[in-house]
């Protein structure tokens, strides 16, 4: 897996942005990383961008700028921390940050519901997991605080498809997991019977497509030199990797993400409804 030596945790003071700190915090530590806070206000405009802004520009960065030099002095303690307060477009603002440095990992939650423009929402994580090139760490998507019982990162799930793409995550997967000390379990969907009419499967179908998927990813196992043990789901493929990360206690989930091309296989196509329904945090790279 790549080094993970510089992560950027986007914060908006919210509930879920404050929630987020303690894992911000430990994958901090596992690692040796620095952290770079950024914290970005919004202007509002009159009719949008070409208009004028309604209030100083100035004067809400100055806002914002204390509130983030004396936020989470605590909790990161120890570690290399940089703060950045910046203008502009919450979304924007942090790819383009990611883009300039020589950023590993990118921490968020998957909304927020801060004082600045409420930057942390889903539109703006999508942006951020579509546009950025590292991987990206987002919380559980509820609106409760994170289960601090994930901070531990003990067992994690890898959601893979049946593609050749799915071997490097398979070893992205496996280091991750060698570093963490934590165990790790495969997991593939299949459709499901009451996804066919019936005259075109039933449930004899259903379990040769199992069997098929499995031995599918047992040679990518072998292709990849890991050995772990695999889930085969039937079903979509948000509820099977829910399913399974409840059913085995997962304290992360890893998936693969990128552009939205036939030879990347139908797990990519996914990745927004397996982070929206994960019961733990999700990891996509």
């Amino acid at each position: 897996m790549p080094s993970i030596k510089h992560i950027v945790f986007p914060v908006d003071f919210s509930d879920r942005s404050n929630g987020a700190v303690p894992f911000v915090v430990e994958m901090a530590r596992r690692h040796d990383a620095r952290v770079t806070l950024i914290a970005v206000a919004y202007p509002y405009y009159v009719g949008g961008f070409e208009g004028a802004p309604m209030i100083d520009p100035q004067l809400i960065l100055d806002g914002v700028k204390p509130q983030l030099d004396n936020a989470f002095l605590s909790d990161f303690a120890g570690l290399k921390v940089d703060r950045m307060a910046v203008l502009g477009d919450p979304a924007r603002a942090i790819t383009d940050f990611v883009a300039a440095n020589k950023v590993d990992l990118v921490m968020m939650p998957t909304h927020g519901y801060g004082p600045f423009r409420q930057f942390l929402l889903g539109s703006v994580t999508a942006k951020v997991l579509h546009d950025v090139h590292v991987p990206v760490w987002t919380t559980a998507h509820t609106g409760e605080a994170p289960d601090r019982e994930h901070l531990a990162m003990r067992k994690i799930l890898c959601a893979v498809d049946a593609s050749p793409a799915s071997i490097e995550l398979m070893r992205w997967a496996a280091g991750l997991s060698k570093k963490l000390g934590a165990t790790l379990r495969l997991v593939h969907a299949v459709p499901s019977i009451e996804a066919w009419p019936e005259r075109q499967m039933d449930q004899e179908f259903e379990s040769t497509l199992r069997d098929n998927a499995r031995r599918t990813i047992q040679d990518l196992e072998k292709a990849a030199d890991i050995e772990v043990a695999v889930c085969v789901g039937a079903g979509t493929v948000p509820d099977v990797v829910r399913e399974e990360a409840l059913q085995h206690g997962a304290d992360l989930v890893l998936i693969g993400r990128g552009a939205l091309q036939e030879t990347l296989g139908r797990l990519r196509t996914h990745s927004y409804g397996i982070i929206r329904h994960a019961p733990c945090p999700v990891l996509s790279v």
